[in-house]
C-alpha cells in the first residue's frame, strides 16, 4: 500500500466516520431545549451554562480529538471575558463588535501559547499551559485596564445588538446568546467530521504514524489549539455580557480546573459531552451556592462517582448502551 493510499485511510477509514442518526437527535433535542428554556429557566442562567458549555466545546476540542491536555485554558476563557466587557464599557463598541474582539484576543493568545507550548508533549505540555496562564492571571491582577483588582471590570453595558436589538432585555440576550450557542455546537461537530478532524484524531491516536504518513502535525496542532482558544473566548466573551462582569475568577487556575470537571463528566472526545457535563457543573454551582465551601467538596463526590460508575463520561456511557455516535 502506498503512501498516499494509506494517509487517505486515515481520512476515509470507516471507523473514523459514524453514523449521523445520533447527532441528528442530539442536535434536534439540544434545539428543542434551548427554544424553549426561558419557558422554565431563568434566561441569565441560561446564559451562563451555555458560555461555559461554548467553553468546555472548545476545551473538548482540543482534549478529546487532538489528545493535548492543557491545564490553561482559564486564560482564554478570561481574555474573552476582559477584553469584551472593556470594549464595551470603555470603547463603547457595540456588542457585536466587543465579542469580536475578545474571541480574537483570545484566538491570538492561543496563537502564542500553541506555538510555545506544541513543542512538548504529556505532561510538560501541560504544566507549560499553565505556567502561562498563571503570568495571564498575573497581568490581569496588576494591569490598570482590567481594574487592577480580583473584582475586575464592573457594570458593563450590554449594548444594542447591531444598533437595533436592545440587548439589556433577558429574553433578547438569551435568544442572541442561544444562536451564538447552537452555531457553536454544530462548528465543532463539523469540525470534528471534517477531514481536518480525523487527522487530528489520526494524531491523538498515534502521532508517530500521522508523522510518518507525511502531515504537519505542528501545524495541526496548534490550528485546533487556536481554534479551542477562540471558542473559550467566546464563551467568556458571552458570560461577561450576560452578567455585566468580568473578574479575576474569570482567568483563575481553578476555572481551568472546572473546564476539566465538564468534560469528563460529559464525555471527553464527544460532541454532546461537554453540554451535558457543563451544564450539570453550573447548574450544581447555582443551585447549590448556599452550601459555600461544600459546592467543592459535592463537586469533587460526583466527579469521582462519575469517574468510577461513567468511565468515559454520560455521554460516552450513552453512546455505548445505545450503539449511538453523540
Amino acid at each position: 500500500m502506498s503512501v498516499q493510499d494509506t494517509s487517505a485511510s486515515i481520512v476515509a477509514s470507516p471507523s473514523l466516520a459514524p453514523s449521523s442518526h445520533g447527532y441528528l437527535f442530539g442536535f434536534a433535542l439540544l434545539a428543542m431545549v434551548v427554544l424553549t428554556g426561558p419557558l422554565y429557566a431563568f434566561p441569565v442562567f441560561l446564559i451562563v451554562a451555555m458560555s461555559f458549555i461554548i467553553f468546555a466545546s472548545g476545551f473538548n476540542l482540543l482534549l478529546g480529538f487532538a489528545g493535548l491536555l492543557s491545564f490553561g485554558h482559564a486564560a482564554y476563557f478570561g481574555a474573552g471575558a476582559y477584553l469584551t466587557a472593556h470594549s464595551t464599557k470603555v470603547l463603547g463598541l457595540q456588542p457585536e463588535f466587543a465579542l469580536i474582539i475578545g474571541v480574537a484576543t483570545a484566538a491570538f493568545l492561543g496563537l502564542i501559547v500553541g506555538v510555545l507550548a506544541i513543542r512538548r508533549n504529556g505532561i510538560s505540555f501541560a504544566m507549560i499551559t499553565l505556567g502561562l496562564a498563571q503570568l495571564v492571571f498575573y497581568y490581569v491582577l496588576t494591569a490598570a485596564w482590567t481594574g487592577g483588582a480580583e473584582n475586575g471590570i464592573q457594570s458593563v453595558p450590554r449594548g444594542m445588538l447591531f444598533g437595533i436589538i436592545d440587548l439589556r432585555n433577558d429574553t433578547a440576550m438569551y435568544y442572541f446568546a442561544a444562536t451564538i450557542f447552537l452555531l457553536s455546537i454544530f462548528v465543532v461537530y463539523r469540525v470534528t467530521h471534517s477531514p481536518f478532524g480525523q487527522v487530528l484524531k489520526a494524531i491523538r491516536d498515534n502521532e508517530q504514524r500521522a508523522i510518518s504518513l507525511g502531515y504537519e502535525v505542528r501545524a495541526f496542532k496548534i490550528t485546533v489549539f487556536v481554534m479551542s482558544a477562540a471558542l473559550a473566548g467566546l464563551g467568556g466573551g458571552l458570560k461577561a455580557m450576560a452578567l455585566q462582569f468580568a473578574t479575576a475568577t474569570d482567568v483563575h487556575w481553578m476555572m481551568s480546573g472546572e473546564v476539566i470537571l465538564m468534560t469528563l463528566v460529559g464525555g471527553v472526545g464527544t460532541v454532546f459531552g461537554p453540554v451535558v457535563g457543563g451544564f450539570l457543573v453550573v447548574t450544581m454551582q447555582n443551585y447549590l451556592a448556599s452550601l459555600g465551601a461544600w459546592v467543592m467538596a459535592i463537586q469533587g463526590a460526583i466527579f469521582i462517582v462519575a469517574v468510577l460508575v461513567f468511565r468515559q463520561g454520560i455521554v460516552g456511557f450513552l453512546e455505548k448502551r445505545t450503539g449511538l455516535k453523540l
